[in-house]
């Protein structure tokens, strides 16, 4: 099976909106967003027009069919009014039929490459800290950097892709777009797919 990774374009949102709210629509993560469906393809909509990072959206294919997609949006890392731009990796989705097959490995290692040549300095991300290391991600203490309120944990981790940039931010906390603000968001989530829907339906 040959996996191809490459910048999404404006064709493929929709597509690419229809595979994330897939690889996110199982029981449990619907439970836990408590809102009656997955929150992440409004999230990949949304962040196109705010905070996301459009030239590391990337889609895979195979057979020229879309079957993964993986976002980078904005974030920082601040401490007494220093400001440390960094990068915040995800969501990040593969169709259900085609997950364990290499495809998130593939989307992730090419961001972190494309990541890498467009001179981004580190990725700061929340993720499954028993998979994530494997591509170099480490826990986030490890640059003495806590999440928003101060805390530490392993799920929430980084890599430098400049070598010691993470020591200009002099320790500091990680803050990432008000994109996942559940509390602010959960109306627009809903509202998004109940269109989201109709709009399946009827195309």
């Amino acid at each position: 099976m040959e996996i191809i990774v490459r910048n999404e374009n404006k064709k493929d949102y929709g597509r690419v909106e229809e595979i994330t709210r897939k690889a996110f629509a199982y029981h449990e993560r619907i439970e836990r967003g408590g809102i009656g469906c997955p929150y992440e393809h409004w999230m990949v909509n949304e962040l196109r027009k705010r905070d996301g990072i459009l030239e590391l959206s990337l889609v895979a294919t195979v057979n020229d069919e879309i079957v993964g997609h993986i976002i980078c949006s904005k974030a920082e890392v601040r401490k007494d009014g220093n400001i440390l731009p960094v990068l915040n990796l995800g969501p990040i989705s593969v169709l259900p039929e085609y997950q364990r097959l290499g495809i998130g490995k593939a989307l992730i290692n090419e961001l972190i490459l494309k990541a890498k040549d467009l001179g981004y300095g580190a990725i700061l991300f929340f993720g499954r800290p028993e998979y994530y290391p494997q591509f170099g991600f480490v826990e986030a203490s490890e640059f003495f950097i806590s999440d928003s309120e101060g805390y530490n944990y392993d799920s929430f981790m980084g890599m430098e892709l400049i070598p010691g940039y993470l020591s200009l931010a002099k320790g500091g906390r990680f803050y990432e777009s008000d994109i996942y603000n559940d509390d602010l968001n959960r109306e627009s989530v809903k509202k998004f797919d109940a269109e989201f829907n109709r709009a399946l339906i009827f195309n």
